[in-house]
C-alpha cells in the first residue's frame, strides 16, 4: 500500500533519505504499512537514482532540498516538507511498528496542545530487536518526569533533559501548529535534536510521551551517531547542551558519565557496510 491519495490524513512521515542507505527500503515499507493511513514523502539533499527509484516504486513524492546543507538544515527541510498537522521526521535506517501513527494520532487528540509526541523505542542490532541494554535502561530512567506528569510544565520538560537526551529524534512526531522551522542547530553534528528539545522545553505546550516501544532505532558502524562517539564530537556537544542546565564543572562530569553509557553503541554494533 503506497502513500498516494491520503490528503485527508492528519499525519505525514517525512522520510529523510541520504545518499544510498541499504536500509531505506525497509524504512519505507514500515511507514507505508501503518494501520493509520499516514501520508509519506521522501525528503533529501542528496538526490540520486537510488532514491528516485524507490520513490517511484512506492509512489512517493520526492522533495529535494536545494537550500542550506547540514544535518540541522536537512531536519528543518524534512519537517517543513510535511503539509499535515503532525509530521514525523523518519530516519532512513530506522523502522516504525504498524501502530505507530495510530498511537501518535490518539495521543495528539487527547493532548492537542502538545509540541511533540513520541513513544519509547527499541534498538536494532545485527538484525535483532534489542529492548534492554545499559543505554536503553538509562534513557528509560531519564524519562521518569514524563511518565508521572502530562509533560506540560516547563520544570518537568527540562527535568527530562537535565542529565542527557532520552528522546529519540526519529521517534518524535511534531505538532506543526505549534512547532515550525528553523528549529534544529545546523552547526552541531550530533546534538541537533537535544538542542531542539531544550528550545521547545521553554515554550508553552506538552511533551507527550506514549509509554510503548513503537519504533526501532538501528545501530550500526556507519551511522552518524557511532562516528560522532568515536571522534568525541558527541561528548563536546553534550557538554555544550548540559551547560544550559548546570554549572560548567557539573556539566563536564555529566558529559563524561554519558559518554561511558554510549559505549553500548560501539561495543554492540550492527554489521559493517560501505
Amino acid at each position: 500500500m503506497t502513500a498516494k491519495n491520503k490528503k485527508n490524513s492528519l499525519h505525514t512521515f517525512s522520510v529523510l533519505a541520504y545518499k544510498e542507505s541499504p536500509y531505506l527500503e525497509d524504512c519505507i515499507k514500515s511507514v507505508t504499512q501503518q494501520k493509520y493511513p499516514s501520508e509519506v514523502i521522501l525528503a533529501t539533499s542528496t538526490p540520486n537514482q537510488f532514491i528516485k527509484n524507490l520513490a517511484k516504486k512506492y509512489g512517493l513524492e520526492l522533495k529535494i532540498n536545494h537550500g542550506k546543507s547540514g544535518i540541522g538544515a536537512d531536519f528543518d527541510f524534512a519537517l517543513q516538507a510535511g503539509e499535515t498537522e503532525l509530521v514525523t521526521i523518519a530516519h532512513q535506517d530506522d523502522i516504525y511498528d504498524s501502530e505507530y501513527s495510530q498511537a501518535m494520532i490518539g495521543a495528539y487528540q487527547s493532548h492537542p496542545e502538545s509540541l511533540i509526541i513520541f513513544p519509547d523505542y527499541y534498538e536494532l542490532r545485527n538484525g535483532e530487536r534489542v529492548e534492554q541494554n545499559t543505554l536503553l535502561k538509562v534513557k528509560h530512567l531519564l524519562l521518569w518526569p514524563l511518565r508521572f506528569s502530562s509533560g506540560k510544565s516547563k520544570f518537568m520538560k527540562r527535568m527530562t533533559l537535565r542529565f542527557g537526551d532520552p528522546i529519540s529524534c526519529p521517534a518524535v512526531t511534531f505538532n506543526t501548529r505549534k512547532v515550525q522551522p528553523p528549529l534544529f542547530d545546523n552547526e552541531m553534528k550530533n546534538d541537533v535534536d537535544w538542542h531542539a528539545w531544550e528550545v521547545l522545553s521553554k515554550q508553552p505546550g506538552n511533551f507527550t510521551f506514549v509509554d510503548r516501544k513503537l519504533m526501532g532505532h538501528r545501530i550500526h558502524t556507519a551511522s552518524a551517531t557511532t562516528e560522532n562517539i568515536q571522534n568525541h564530537t558527541r561528548t563536546e556537544e553534550d557538554f555544550q547542551i548540559l551547560q544550559r542546565f548546570w554549572p560548567k564543572w557539573i556539566a563536564r562530569k555529566i558529559a563524561k558519565l554519558d559518554a561511558r553509557s554510549e559505549k553500548s553503541n560501539q561495543n554492540q554494533t550492527e554489521d559493517k557496510h560501505d
